[in-house]
Parts: structure tokens; C-alpha cells; sequence
């Protein structure tokens, strides 16, 4: 790490700091040449960083300040007495307080004094914590995380009142020194599997964070052709505390609403907080119903075309399945359009403003889908299919997981077109194979069902009432195993 040393010439202390930060060349950074007590300051921020209000106190309060109260011990009285603030701190590299300004603190330097002093008083923009649009539930909390780390760490602790409850700052990007928070309870999650991310995390080596977690994720998930996710998100800081209680561990971005659990399995994915805010019953009625849009989102498409083509397989009592028109075109290829199709909607329904995200809705079932169906160009059968697998899809939990599972679909669906049944088995053998094989942070993806472990998949499968779960999940280690 380059440092540089403050030097004993406050003017050559104030001209570095000055070419560090480009002064003259932003006209966002302010440099204020200031006489208190005898003493030439000098003040370095950001505009728009800096909370005027409490700078402006704080410089009422020196300017009163007669030149013998600073006498003997200057930095001490000033930290003590003469700067009436909560967050201040002290350095003595020019480099390390260039930085440190450039991340929102005010530095003050003071002539004769061997040390920088770093006054926290930023503030950044930022919009009220609203109800996360991917996690929305009936019943429940309406706040959701933002793009401001502090504000997140706020609403995490808010709900964690435990003395052990750890957040470990560190930064990553040598351009962007971007704020990273590794919050764990420190009673409850694996030391191994902390010391584990912190060894990962410090591995990164990039000028910045352009994507946040997203940029992070790519680092830590290690396969990068790998289409699965490795890492859950949640916008809720009501989830994250509950993985929390678990053993997990969360990952917060300063510039990023979602936070990162670490470590997640495939389960993970298919979770959602609806389930706990109802009667177990309920929940895990509605567990079920998930489990089977997911699984029909995969596997009805190719299945159906299996079928499709191979009428002979079927009972008789199954004999409706098939179209009754193939259509103009050969079937494989009318699922493949409609694959596309419903992704450029997707994309679409981005990028449309609200106000015409229903003409949008209207233009693609009308004149697109109906239209299609009547010149011959889909079948009546390939929309409902269609139409079936894409509820499942937008039932995932994850929206990483059903991108993936759509990729997975439509290999499926090749893979069957080509090799007809032994197509369909050994694509989703290799689909299971490849999932089983999976590592999350040294812990098997498709846990508990590989490695088995009955109780937890009983768990996993059908949502249980929370006073009968008295264990933490075992593959993460805890240090307290019990509730």
C-alpha cells in the first residue's frame, strides 16, 4: 500500500492534499483556509457529502477560541473539548485522508499538529426504506433495505438486539474503495466460514465496484459459466435477520438495496417470507403449491413435447395430450419463438414506463398472442403450456433461480427434440447430477437432500411451525446449535 507520511510544513500538508484531490479541477471539492487560536487550518470536503449544519457549529465553536486554550496538548484538547462531535478520528498519512475524504468525512488539518482530524459528518441521498418490489407479503413489515450501508446496518441491528451481533467494515476497489459490511452473530455463525469470506473478499483485486453485490458475487461463486446462483438476495431486513439467527452470514454494499446471505443453497431459493407470515398450515400448503410451479416450470415444456411427438407413449387415458394443429411451423420451433418472446416482454415491461405497462400487457396478449394462434403461426396448446411453465417461472422466489431454471428448460427441451426419451432421462439426470455436485462456501448445493440428512428435508420440504424447530440448520456449523 502507498502511504505518505504528513509532513512537519503544514503548507506542504495542505499542497498535497490539494494535487491528491484536484482541488482546483472538481468543483465539488472545497478547500477552506481558515485562522482559529493563533492557528492556520485548513478544511477539506465534499460538497454535498457534508452536513453544513454541524460544520458550521463546530466552526462557531473554534472561532471563539483564544490561542492559550490550546496550550499544551493541542490535539488532545481538540478531540476532547473544542470539537463538541460524536464521530471523529485521527490520521497521520495524506493518502489514507485523501481517501477518507473522498468517502464523505471533513478533514481538518491543523498547523503544528502531527495528525489529520477526520470529522464523520456526512450524509448521503437517499430514499425512505420502502416494501421491496420481488418480496412483497400480505402480512408484514413494509420497510425495505436502500442504497446507503449505514441506513442497512440501521435496520439490521433494529431488529438484533444481540451483544454479539458483529459488522466488520472493510473496503474493496482501488479505485472506488467501495464500503462493504460482514455482518455475523458472532455466538451463533462458524468462525471457519467467516474467516473463510473474509479470506475470499480480500482476494479481490478490481479498480471498483460498478454492480455492487453483483460484481462481488462473480468473485466469490467461482464458476462463472455457472447459470445457479450460490447466493440468495433479500431486500427484507426481517429475512436477513432470520438467516442471521440461523448462522448465516450477510453481506451489505454500500450502493446496493439487496444484501447477500451467505452461505445458500438450492432450498434457499424457493423460500419466501409469505410463508412464515401465515398459520404453518397455510405456509406450508403454499411451500407446496411453490415446489410445484417450480417444478412445472422446468419440466412440463419438455415433457409436453416428448408426448407430443411421441404419441405412443401415452395411456389411453392421457390420449388428449398433443396438439390437434401442429401449426405452420415445426413445434420445437414455436416453443423456441415463444421462449424468446416472453423474455423480450420481460425486458420490455423494464424498460416501459408504469403508466403504459398495462397498453404493453394488452398489445402482447391481444394482437401478438391471439393473433399468432388464429394465422396458425403457435397451437392453442403450446400457449397453455407455455403459459403454465412462465407462471412457474414468476413463482420462483429467486429471480436469479428462474433464469436459470429457464435456461435449464430449454436445454431440456433440446435435448428431448434431439434424443427423444433418452434426451429427456439423461438431461435431467445431468441436471440433478450437476446441481448435487455443487459446492456454496464448502457446503453441498442440494443440501439436505445430498448429503441426506431426513429431518432437515422434512424441514426444507414442508414449512414447519416455528416452535418446533429448536435446531439451526447443521451445515452451517453454529457454534449454538440450539433455538
Amino acid at each position: 500500500m502507498v502511504t505518505n507520511k504528513l509532513n512537519k510544513s503544514y503548507d506542504k500538508n495542505v499542497a498535497f492534499l490539494n494535487d491528491y484531490l484536484g482541488v482546483d479541477q472538481s468543483f465539488d471539492i472545497i478547500q477552506l483556509d481558515l485562522h482559529y487560536a493563533g492557528r492556520n487550518m485548513s478544511m477539506f470536503l465534499i460538497d454535498g457529502f457534508a452536513k453544513d449544519d454541524i460544520l458550521h457549529y463546530l466552526m462557531r465553536f473554534l472561532a471563539e477560541l483564544k490561542e492559550e486554550q490550546l496550550e499544551p496538548d493541542t490535539l488532545i484538547k481538540l478531540l476532547r473539548t473544542y470539537i463538541p462531535y460524536v464521530e471523529l478520528d485521527t490520521v497521520d498519512d495524506l493518502i489514507e485522508a485523501g481517501d477518507n475524504i473522498l468517502a464523505g468525512p471533513t478533514a481538518l488539518v491543523v498547523e503544528g499538529l502531527d495528525k489529520i482530524i477526520m470529522i464523520d459528518a456526512r450524509t448521503y441521498p437517499v430514499r425512505g426504506p420502502e416494501e421491496p418490489d420481488l418480496e412483497r407479503v400480505v402480512r408484514g413489515s413494509r420497510d425495505g433495505y436502500v442504497e446507503t450501508i449505514i441506513f442497512n446496518t440501521a435496520l439490521t441491528r433494529r431488529r438484533i438486539r444481540d451483544r454479539s451481533l458483529r459488522m466488520e467494515y472493510t473496503s474493496i476497489g482501488r479505485r472506488s474503495k467501495s464500503d462493504i459490511c460482514i455482518c455475523y452473530i458472532e455466538d451463533i455463525a462458524d468462525t471457519g466460514k467467516v474467516k473463510l469470506l473474509r479470506d475470499h473478499l480480500k482476494k479481490i483485486d478490481t479498480d471498483g465496484l460498478p454492480m455492487a453485490e453483483k460484481t462481488i458475487e462473480e468473485y466469490l461463486s467461482g464458476r462463472h459459466w455457472n447459470p445457479y446462483p450460490t447466493i440468495r438476495y433479500t431486500e427484507r431486513p426481517d429475512t436477513a435477520a432470520a438467516h442471521l439467527y440461523e448462522g448465516h452470514i450477510i453481506l451489505i454494499i454500500d450502493g446496493s438495496p439487496s444484501v447477500m446471505i451467505l452461505p445458500a443453497t438450492f432450498w434457499h431459493h424457493l423460500q419466501h417470507a409469505e410463508e412464515y407470515r401465515q398459520k404453518p398450515l397455510v405456509g406450508a400448503y403454499l411451500r407446496l403449491v411453490r415446489f410445484i410451479a417450480v417444478i412445472a416450470s422446468i419440466f412440463i415444456l419438455p415433457f409436453y413435447f416428448l408426448m407430443s411427438s411421441q404419441p405412443n407413449l401415452l395411456p389411453d387415458t392421457l390420449a388428449f395430450l398433443g396438439p390437434e394443429e401442429l401449426g405452420v411451423i415445426p413445434l420445437l420451433m414455436q416453443f423456441l419463438i415463444a421462449e424468446v418472446g416472453i423474455d423480450m416482454l420481460r425486458m420490455a415491461a423494464i424498460h416501459t414506463p408504469t403508466a403504459l405497462a398495462t397498453a404493453l400487457g394488452l398489445v402482447a396478449a391481444i394482437m401478438i398472442g391471439q393473433v399468432a394462434v388464429e394465422v396458425g403461426l403457435f397451437s392453442n396448446e403450446v400457449v397453455l403450456y407455455l403459459s403454465v411453465a412462465a407462471m412457474g417461472t414468476f413463482a420462483t422466489p429467486s429471480y436469479e433461480l428462474s433464469l436459470a431454471n429457464r435456461i435449464v428448460r430449454i436445454i431440456l427441451l433440446c435435448s428431448t427434440a434431439i434424443f427423444g426419451v433418452k434426451g429427456y432421462v439423461i438431461g435431467i439426470t445431468g441436471w440433478l447430477i450437476y446441481l448435487i455436485q455443487m459446492n456454496t462456501f464448502k457446503t453441498g448445493y442440494f443440501w439436505p437432500f445430498i448429503p441426506f440428512s431426513g429431518k432437515a428435508l422434512f424441514d426444507v420440504m414442508i414449512r414447519t411451525p416455528i416452535p418446533l424447530k429448536s435446531k439451526r440448520p447443521a451445515f452451517l456449523d453454529p457454534k449454538d446449535p440450539d433455538r
